[in-house]
């Protein structure tokens, strides 16, 4: 997080990790198409059939705090296996990660080995305490397991969870709301409030 108490800017790192077709780029996508405030372009990197490969990028704007513009720079990582050292470096300077799991029963290894990378890389930058909100997607196809289930398998944390049909839009804009509110819960009002007190000292 970028604070800056002059200008009153905050600037953020969102970003959306998982296993490889679980949906991050699409959730992005559905945000770049029918997000109603101020946003910049949809930039994209795209290999063999339009799986990302290195990340996808989009700056929006959110009025998160009064008296502050933020902008909120939404990224996703590559879910190919052989892109892990990718994804690390995509993590490094994040405020808050979405996870996006594959809610189909044959994909929960996948999930886990993913989540399990995802806090390694956390832990390795010193971020252990970085918002987490969990998305269940493909809560639609024959094969997806319900939340509590998919529960009891990926979040003994119990993170907040959002069940989610990506490609349709379902859940992807209360994913987002989650995860902004806990990023100003733990980041930014703590941060705010600092700088308020310096500024006065």
């Amino acid at each position: 997080m970028v604070l800056d108490p002059e200008k009153r800017e905050i600037r953020l790192k969102v970003v959306y990790y998982g296993p490889v077709v679980s949906g991050k780029t699409t959730n992005v996508v559905f945000i770049s198409q029918h997000y109603p405030g101020p946003k910049g372009i949809l930039a994209r990197s795209e290999g063999l059939r339009g799986m990302t490969v290195v990340f996808d990028l989009l700056p929006i704007e959110v009025p998160l705090i009064k008296g502050y513009r933020a902008r909120v720079f939404l990224y996703t990582v590559p879910g190919q296996y052989f892109f892990k050292p990718i994804r690390r470096i995509v993590l490094r300077g994040t405020d808050g990660v979405v996870f996006v799991a594959d809610s189909q029963a044959g994909r929960m290894e996948d999930n886990k080995r993913y989540l399990l990378e995802l806090f390694e890389g956390l832990k390795s930058f010193g971020r252990i305490r970085t918002p987490i909100v969990m998305q269940y997607n493909k809560q639609d196809l024959p094969e997806a397991l319900p939340p509590k289930e998919i529960d009891q398998i990926l979040n003994p944390y119990r993170f907040p969870t959002v069940p989610a049909v990506a490609i349709r839009g379902r859940g992807v804009f209360r994913t987002l709301e989650l995860i902004l509110k806990a990023i100003v819960r733990v980041q930014i009002i703590p941060a705010v409030r600092k700088a308020g007190r310096a500024k006065t000292s």
